[in-house]
């Protein structure tokens, strides 16, 4: 064990040596897939993550033009090897050209967070079958092939790490929230099962519900009826979530696994 840990902190130390992270849905710099990519590269990950801006185009007002690219830029700037990846996650061989283009980095595949979310309102007087397919193609089949290439690829001796990003459909009902509910509670327990299969190979699997969070969609009077409802006065921040997706990606959460991490500040339901 004594050696082992050794190693550990040779590969790891202070920051990630030769190592990289998958992160989907990073296009907008306000959002959560953005914190996180810069999280893991203060830890010194190189990064490959995917977007798609025809989706933040039509659901996010406020999204401009490339904002990826300035991801891109700050990702550099801390020294790591970075790209980004444009590409439809509702594709059915989506999770295969991540996958390819991730093998061919030169440093070694060692985390993988599934961030990247489709989402509408929708009730049971609106839902149909696109609507529920559109939900299920990015939230939970790419999730789960990209997840089961992740266990194929990585080596044998890799502490490999799997973060799924879900939004507490356990603690209650969303309504008007029909497929998403749905499509998120699937990826909850997708992860607690894949987390036992993949425990042998090394690989730890969590998801984490980081609560209400703002990532440009809250106007002022959705923050003003939500801080009275955290115990801290304000709603969630994108580092928030990065910052605990960072932790389950360090040597430190290696006993951490097949768990979902509720991290919504103390917020009453």
């Amino acid at each position: 064990m004594k050696s082992e840990w050794g190693n550990l902190m040779k590969i790891y130390g202070d920051r990630a040596l030769n190592q990289m992270a998958i992160v989907t849905g990073a296009t907008r710099m306000v959002g959560i897939g953005a914190a996180i990519c810069l999280a893991l590269a203060d830890k010194g990950f190189d990064i490959l993550y995917t977007y798609w801006p025809s989706y933040d185009r039509i659901h996010h007002d406020e999204y401009s033009q490339n904002e990826h690219e300035k991801l891109l830029e700050l990702l550099l700037e801390k020294g790591v090897k970075a790209e980004g990846i444009e590409i439809d996650l509702s594709c059915r061989d989506a999770y295969k050209d991540i996958m390819d283009r991730a093998n061919q980095f030169e440093s070694k595949l060692c985390v993988l967070v599934n961030n990247a979310a489709y989402s509408t309102r929708s009730n049971y007087e609106e839902l149909d079958a696109e609507e529920l397919d559109r939900h299920y193609f990015v939230n939970i089949r790419n999730t789960a092939l990209l997840s089961s290439e992740f266990c194929k690829n990585i080596s044998f001796g890799v502490r490999g790490k799997i973060i799924n990003m879900t939004s507490g459909q356990s603690l209650g009902a969303m309504p008007g929230e029909l497929a998403y509910a749905a499509s998120k509670g699937a990826v909850e327990a997708f992860t607690k099962t894949l987390a036992a299969e993949a425990a042998p190979k090394g690989i730890t699997v969590n998801a984490v519900n980081p609560g209400p969070t703002d990532t440009g969609w809250m106007t002022e009077e959705i923050k003003r009826e939500l801080n009275g409802r955290f115990p801290f006065g304000r709603p969630g921040q994108p580092m928030d979530a990065a910052r605990l997706v960072a932790f389950l990606a360090s040597p430190e959460a290696e006993w951490i696994t097949g768990q979902v991490i509720h991290s919504e500040g103390g917020f009453l339901r």
